[in-house]
């Protein structure tokens, strides 16, 4: 029976891509995954082990080979309506995604009118409330090309929250930024820790996820090679391999 905290999980899920050399390459080699109510996971690992994957396959961009995704003690398969499962479960990427021909608050108010049919004076107030929040409430009129990278980020944020998702997911968000733009997005997350919202992250940041995590989880080529909390994770790293990728990253 599924713990009544736990609002999203998978069993055995496996992913894999067709490569041109190797036929099927399985990427994800049978994750068991839970997120409770409130809880913030980060996702740790070296290039090409599976996180961004496994994120993408929890919001149905990427399709699963076997296993089982539940969330909110519903599994979600190849007949779930994706389009409204993405609504709750909101992805920000490392690519802004923006779009340059829309003002700051009409690519955020795309979504939340259009899908939601929410009404455009109350989807501004709302978009208003957490630009201010990130300190954006003055580039309302300002297009995308007029923001920094950070910024760019922000809006992204602020986009998906506007969904009034029950979980968030950032896929390595300050992997494209320059080092000074890294804190002031990393601090928004954190401020939306406090709130209680469930997130899982993945990341490279890793006094970021020292400090922000429940739990950490390590993956290494396609499998949770550790899955500890957070202080025990990286006070005590289990497998030499995890102690040199933690050590290459200057983690003291």
């Amino acid at each position: 029976m599924q713990d009544e905290n736990i609002i999203l999980e998978t069993k055995d899920l496996r992913k894999s891509f067709k490569n041109s050399h190797d036929g099927e390459v399985e990427i994800l080699k049978g994750i068991n995954f839970s997120l409770k109510e409130r809880e913030v996971v980060s996702i740790i690992g070296p290039s090409g082990c599976g996180k961004s994957t496994f994120l993408r396959c929890l919001n149905g961009l990427e399709s699963i080979n076997s296993g089982t995704i539940i969330f909110e003690n519903k599994i979600l398969d190849s007949k779930t309506n994706w389009r409204k499962i993405r609504q709750k479960i909101g992805m920000v990427f490392q690519s802004y995604d923006l779009f340059p021909h829309l003002s700051v608050l009409d690519n955020i108010l795309l979504a939340p009118i259009k899908i939601l049919k929410k009404n455009r004076a109350i989807a501004t107030q709302e978009a208003m409330q957490w630009l201010k929040r990130v300190g954006l409430e003055s580039k309302i009129k300002s297009y995308p090309k007029d923001l920094s990278g950070g910024q760019k980020q922000r809006v992204a944020i602020v986009r998906s929250l506007c969904m009034n998702p029950t979980i968030m997911l950032f896929d390595e968000v300050t992997a494209s930024l320059d080092p000074e733009m890294v804190k002031e997005v990393l601090e928004v997350i954190k401020s939306l820790a406090s709130d209680g919202m469930s997130m899982i992250i993945v990341t490279h940041q890793m006094r970021f996820a020292e400090a922000i995590s429940d739990k950490v989880l390590f993956f290494d080529k396609g499998i949770v090679a550790q899955e500890d909390s957070a202080d025990i994770f990286f006070k005590n790293p289990k497998t030499d391999r995890i102690k040199q990728f933690l050590n290459i990253l200057d983690f003291e």
